[in-house]
């Protein structure tokens, strides 16, 4: 006769619990690109910041901190800004701000004893950047790129800033395009 164990199911549910904690927690910003196939990306050299028509822009404040954190990545790509419209290369963005879940868990399993555990929810905001840059002379879009979990309109100016630094690194990482 073959003997079976069962696995309670308060087990069942913190390993469940424990798994998706590491998966949030270990998930950092997300980055995502793209190019116009067949755009000579060598013939840029200056860019001008534009405003995206019917884009959501954030305040004042975050909208320099964006921009002095593209700034900062473009100049290191060789871009010169300028506030000519003969630029060029044009550069605008904008961003959204999302409610996600976050599940929060903690256990004191034994294996296959069984223990004691509670997981909690609860609504964290999720801020994604869209930095779009457009041929001026074609007027098409030559390039775009999105980062998530960027802006947490919640947090101190301090860890924003940071944020925001990492993400345009990760983010102009691939511009321009091999």
């Amino acid at each position: 006769m073959r003997k079976t164990k069962r696995i309670p199911l308060v087990t069942i549910g913190m390993t469940l619990a424990a798994t998706l904690m590491v998966c949030i927690v270990a998930n950092g910003q997300d980055v995502h690109h793209n190019a116009m196939p067949g755009v000579n990306f060598s013939k840029f050299h200056t860019y001008k910041w534009v405003s995206i028509e019917g884009g959501a822009h954030p305040n004042q404040i975050v909208d320099a901190e964006i921009k002095q954190a593209a700034d900062m990545q473009l100049s290191a790509k060789g871009l010169t800004k300028t506030d000519s419209d003969k630029a060029d290369l044009y550069v605008g963005y904008q961003t959204a701000v999302e409610q996600d879940k976050q599940w929060n868990a903690w256990g004191t399993g034994r294996g296959f004893g069984g223990g004691m555990g509670q997981a909690t929810q609860s609504t964290i905001n999720v801020g994604s950047l869209v930095l779009d840059m457009y041929d001026p002379t074609t007027k098409q879009l030559v390039w775009t790129g999105t980062a998530t979990k960027t802006l947490d309109p919640s947090s101190n100016q301090e860890k924003n800033q940071k944020n925001l630094n990492k993400a345009m690194q990760k983010l102009l990482k691939y511009y321009p395009p091999k």
